[in-house]
């Protein structure tokens, strides 16, 4: 009986683990190269549809504030980007740079916070582009990678 109730326990304790090293095994890491051609429609907010995103194909909406300004024109920058799949939204929080005078830009950050199936992500994400400061139209480039477990 002792021996039955033994085996039991050792089938038991292997069911978990398994199960727990399953779950892990759930979580996968994908390279992100998206572009994006959006707009800034002013007062630190701006709009995007993101291209060749993978899990983040879909559309941004970003809000931006201004952290530092003594290297006129560069602009030191700061704040959120949301991107909204169909597998849920992920928010980046990032920090980089925006040059009055041309218009390129540089951000980069981490997952900050995500929803649906992409809950749970980690990882980091750089956007770098170039805005039209007369039409406020712009092109980026989004690189990093997001790692999450899309099977829940």
């Amino acid at each position: 009986m002792w021996k039955g109730l033994l085996l039991l326990g050792i089938v038991a304790l292997v069911t978990v683990l398994g199960s727990g090293q399953s779950a892990a095994a759930a979580v996968s890491c994908h390279g992100i190269s998206a572009t994006g051609v959006g707009h800034d429609l002013g007062n630190g907010n701006t709009t995007a549809q993101i291209s060749d995103g993978g899990v983040l194909q879909g559309t941004t909406v970003g809000s931006f504030v201004v952290t530092d300004s003594s290297d006129f024109p560069v602009l030191a920058i700061a704040g959120t980007v949301t991107f909204t799949t169909n597998k849920g939204t992920l928010t980046v929080s990032v920090a980089g740079t925006l040059n009055v005078s041309t218009g390129d830009f540089t951000a980069s950050g981490p997952v900050s916070a995500a929803t649906g199936k992409l809950t749970g992500a980690t990882g980091s994400l750089t956007l770098a582009g170039n805005e039209n400061l007369i039409t406020g139209v712009f092109t980026e480039t989004i690189t990093g990678n997001i790692c999450v477990d899309l099977s829940k």
